[in-house]
């Protein structure tokens, strides 16, 4: 059983790590990592680089430095050096790097704005829609997953689908349609993975669709990658080879429907390729830290951005595996596999028949 004095040190905890987070993300924001990078500067001198006051950098700068995020040399305040290693920069800055974790501010910053409405959505029973947790939480997903996408997605996971990566890298090119797409690094993944595909993401909202449709042009793949907004349940499409939701079908409204659209999507052979959240078979408490923050992010934001499409499923960002092959059946799935594919985060899926 938790003491009392262990609840309160756990909190406490808690507190100085979503304090550091948010001069996490204030350093992201405003260019202040970047600005430390490669060099080493004082509070007056990343004041002038960065376009900020000087009395603010030097607090920041101490409280970096404080938190252990930088490293400060010298005992004069005004003329103290900070930098940032190469270690912590790679975490904070580098968004396609396998070490990248600067997201973390930007989810506890979305969550904290949308706070107000998550309260008054437990009141009503209403929700929170996904556009109104604004640009934090969207660029916040996309980052966290994009160097999975990035590192995995072609070089570990469907590669482990010998079937699926074979028609891939085929002529004539298949055809994909990439289902909850946000920000489109999944799609553009796929396109620069396997040169002669075309892919189509859908998505419901329509910053994320416009942002990925810049990024498969800065990727140079907008000639074989097109996006959509539109419902995930209705894609309207046909002869697909391979369908993909990455850790969207939690956040659906009507997943049976999506998963139902998308096997009449598939041509002959076609498969669809699923990952969302990897939790515990059932309910467990205390449970893990993973878990743990798969609950937490449930209740400030997937359980309010599904209610607020609608309030018949709403499962929440904790994804049963048992629940997604309940729904994969009830789509007319008749061989939905669990897939041996090792990831800290997500479990995957192929559906077939």
């Amino acid at each position: 059983m938790t003491t009392s004095e262990q609840t309160a040190e756990r909190l406490l905890g808690a507190l100085i790590g979503a304090a550091e987070l948010f001069t996490v993300e204030l350093g992201r924001e405003l260019g202040l990592y970047r600005a430390l990078r490669g060099t080493r500067r004082t509070a007056s001198d990343l004041a002038k680089t960065a376009g900020i006051d000087a009395r603010y950098a030097r607090e920041w700068l101490e409280q970096q430095a404080a938190a252990g995020f930088l490293t400060a040399a010298g005992d004069d305040p005004d003329g103290r050096l900070f930098a940032l290693t190469e270690e912590v920069a790679a975490v904070l800055l580098d968004e396609t790097g396998p070490a990248f974790l600067g997201t973390a501010g930007q989810f506890a910053l979305g969550v904290g704005l949308a706070y107000p409405a998550v309260t008054e959505a437990f009141r009503t029973g209403s929700g929170v829609s996904y556009a109104d947790y604004g640009r934090h939480i969207r660029h916040g997903i996309a980052a966290f997953n994009r160097p999975m996408f990035t590192h995995q997605l072609a070089g570990e996971w469907l590669p482990g689908l010998p079937e699926i990566d074979q028609r891939l890298r085929a002529t004539p090119g298949a055809r994909v349609l990439d289902l909850g797409c946000g920000v489109g690094h999944s799609s553009v993944a796929l396109a620069l993975a396997y040169p002669a595909i075309t892919v189509r993401g859908v998505d419901l909202d329509e910053a994320s669709v416009a942002e990925a449709r810049r990024n498969a042009a800065e990727a140079g793949v907008a000639d074989r990658v097109s996006f959509t907004l539109g419902d995930a349940a209705t894609p309207a499409d046909a002869g697909v080879d391979l369908v993909t939701i990455f850790e969207a079908l939690h956040d659906m409204a009507d997943p049976v429907g999506v998963l139902a659209a998308a096997r009449a999507a598939l041509a002959e052979g076609g498969s669809v390729f699923i990952g969302d959240e990897r939790v515990s078979d059932t309910f467990t408490a205390p449970a893990g830290e993973i878990e743990r923050l798969q609950y937490a992010f449930s209740v400030l934001h997937c359980l309010p951005a599904t209610r607020a499409e609608s309030s018949d499923v709403a499962n929440g960002t904790v994804l049963r595996a048992s629940t997604l092959l309940d729904w994969a059946r009830a789509a007319g799935f008749t061989r939905p596999e669990v897939l041996d594919i090792t990831n800290d985060f997500w479990r995957f899926y192929r559906l077939r028949g």
